[in-house]
C-alpha cells in the first residue's frame, strides 16, 4: 500500500515513484510484478493520472519497469548487490552534515583575508554601465561565441592600463583573459607542461597556486626566501626552468624583492631558458610608496609570464584576471587552445570595458587604497599601542593583509582557537608552507579590506585580552 503525504514538501510523483522503486529493491514487489494501472492507482491514491504517470515514466527511464502495450508496466530483474548505497537508503539532503569537532564560538571580529567591504563596491556604476550594455545595439552578440582570448576592446583597455601603472609593454594579442588568476596558472600550465614537469616555488607561497600546479603534475620544489625574495642560490641549484614568485607583495610574508634580485633573477631565467611566472596580485595596494615595477618592466628577453586579477580591488566573486604571454609562446598557445573560448561571461567583459574606459577603474583603485590605508594605518597602530614589544608585524605598508608573529608561548593551532573564544577570527599560516620545519609556528594571518575602522580596533583590543 502507498501512502501519499499531502503536507510534504515532496512533489507526489516522486512520493510515489520513491515508494515503488524501494518497494522493487527490497523485493516486495518481485521480478515480473505488473504495477497497478495508471487510472487505477490514481483513482485508490486520490491523485491526477498525470501524477502516477510520471512516477511510471521516471520508474521506466531507470529501468526499475518496462512499459510494454497491452501488458502494462513490468517490475525487471534488478541485481540489487550492485547497487550504490544512496540507491537503498534515501538521503534527506535538507539535513545538514554534522561532524565531531571541536566546540565553535560565534566569531564577531572576523580578520578574513581578501574579503572586501561591499560598501566599497561601485553599486550604481556597475549597474548603470550593465543597463548600457544590455540596451545598446551590441547586446545581440551575447548570443554568439566570441574573441577566444576574450573581448578585444577590453584587452585594449588592459594594455593601456599595464603600461601606465606596471611598466608591462605589451600587445593585446599577448593578453589573455581569464576568470581569475587560478586559471591562468592553469593555462601557462597546459602551456608548458611539454617543455616542463618540475616548478620552483616560494616557500611559503599561495597555496592555491601550489595545488594548481601539483594537480596538473608538476613536481612542486620549494625555495626558500630571504630578506629581500627568493633565495636564488636554492633555485639555480633545482635544475628547474620554471619559477613561480610573487616578488611586488610576496604572498604571504609581504616581503618586496630588491631591483638587483628582479635583475639577477632575469639573468637566471635567460642562462637557463627559464620562465619566471609573476604573480602581481596586489601591486597597486601600497600605502608609504609608489608600487614597485613589475619584473616584467625590466624583462628584455621574453622570460617573464605576467599574471594579475582585479579581485583584490573591484571584487573577487566577479572572477576577472589576465595573463600576459611572451611573444615566443604565443603560436604554441593557438596551437594548444585554439578551440577554447574565454571563460568570463561576454556581458561582464563588456561591462568592465566600459568601467575602465570611462576612468571608473582608475578612481575605483585611488578609493581603494585610500581607504585600506586608513584601515591598514589603524591596525598596525592599535597593535603597536596594545601589543607593543610582544608581537612582530610582517608585511605592512602594501595590500590586504599583515602576518602577526606572537611572543607569548602560544603555537599557531592555540593563538586561533584563543581569539575564536574571544569572538575573533584569525587565520593559520602553516597552510602556505611545504618545509614546516622551517615555519616557527606562532604567526597567524589577519586580512583587513572587509572590516570597518572601529571593528578593527575593537577586534584587537578582545586579541590583545585573550593572549596576554
Amino acid at each position: 500500500m502507498l501512502i501519499i503525504d499531502r503536507h510534504s514538501d515532496e512533489p507526489l510523483y516522486l512520493q510515489i515513484y520513491h515508494q515503488l522503486r524501494d518497494k522493487i529493491i527490497s523485493g516486495e514487489l518481485c521480478e515480473g510484478s505488473i504495477l497497478p494501472p495508471i487510472r487505477t492507482l490514481a483513482s485508490t491514491l486520490i491523485v491526477a493520472k498525470n501524477t502516477v504517470d510520471s512516477a511510471y515514466q521516471q520508474l521506466c527511464s531507470e529501468g526499475y519497469v518496462q512499459s510494454k502495450i497491452g501488458s502494462g508496466y513490468k517490475v525487471q530483474k534488478i541485481a540489487i548487490n550492485n547497487l550504490a548505497p544512496s540507491h537503498i537508503k534515501q538521503i534527506d539532503f535538507e539535513k545538514p552534515i554534522t561532524q565531531e569537532s571541536e566546540e565553535t564560538y560565534p566569531v564577531q571580529y572576523d580578520f578574513k583575508y581578501c574579503r572586501l567591504d561591499i560598501a566599497n563596491f561601485p553599486l550604481r556604476i556597475w549597474r548603470k554601465l550593465l543597463n548600457q550594455v544590455l540596451l545598446s545595439d551590441e547586446i545581440g552578440r551575447i548570443a554568439d561565441y566570441h574573441e577566444k582570448k576574450g573581448d578585444s576592446e577590453l584587452r585594449v583597455q588592459i594594455m593601456k592600463y599595464l603600461t601606465n601603472s606596471r611598466g608591462v609593454v605589451c600587445r593585446p594579442e599577448q593578453i589573455i583573459l581569464c576568470s581569475g588568476a587560478m586559471q591562468a596558472l592553469s593555462l601557462i600550465c597546459q602551456l608548458l607542461m611539454q617543455e616542463t614537469n618540475i616548478v620552483a616555488v616560494e616557500d611559503p607561497c599561495y597555496n592555491s597556486a601550489r595545488e594548481t600546479f601539483i594537480n596538473h603534475g608538476y613536481d612542486v620544489m620549494p625555495i626558500g626566501l630571504q630578506y629581500d625574495g627568493i633565495d636564488l642560490m636554492k633555485l639555480s641549484a633545482s635544475g628547474t626552468k620554471l619559477v613561480y614568485t610573487t616578488p611586488s607583495h610576496q604572498f604571504p610574508t609581504g616581503i618586496v624583492m630588491s631591483i638587483n634580485k628582479r635583475l639577477k633573477l632575469l639573468e637566471w631565467a635567460e642562462q637557463n631558458h627559464a620562465y619566471i611566472i609573476e604573480d602581481d596580485y596586489d601591486s597597486e595596494l601600497r600605502y608609504n610608496s609608489r608600487p614597485i615595477p613589475s619584473i616584467h618592466s625590466l624583462d628584455k628577453n621574453e622570460r617573464v609570464i605576467y599574471v594579475n586579477t582585479f579581485s583584490k580591488v573591484l571584487a573577487p566573486g566577479l572572477r576577472m584576471g589576465f595573463l600576459v604571454l611572451p611573444e615566443g609562446l604565443l603560436e604554441q598557445y593557438h596551437a594548444n587552445f585554439s578551440s577554447y573560448h574565454c571563460s568570463i561571461p561576454w556581458l561582464e567583459q563588456k561591462v568592465m570595458y566600459h568601467f575602465i574606459q570611462q576612468g571608473h577603474w582608475n578612481r575605483m583603485l585611488n578609493k581603494s587604497s585610500v581607504s585600506n590605508k586608513r584601515k591598514h594605518d589603524v591596525l598596525i597602530s592599535t597593535i603597536q599601542s596594545q601589543m607593543a614589544g610582544r608581537v612582530h608585524i610582517h608585511g605592512k605598508n602594501a595590500g590586504l593583509h599583515i602576518l602577526l608573529e606572537v611572543h607569548n608561548g602560544m603555537s599557531e593551532k592555540e593563538l586561533i582557537a584563543s581569539a575564536q573564544r574571544a569572538g575573533v577570527g584569525v587565520y593559520p599560516v602553516s597552510d602556505y608552507w611545504m618545509n614546516l620545519q622551517s615555519y616557527s609556528d606562532n604567526l597567524v594571518l589577519m586580512g583587513y579590506s572587509s572590516l570597518s575602522e572601529e571593528e578593527i580596533v575593537n577586534g584587537i583590543t578582545r586579541l590583545s585580552s585573550a593572549w596576554f
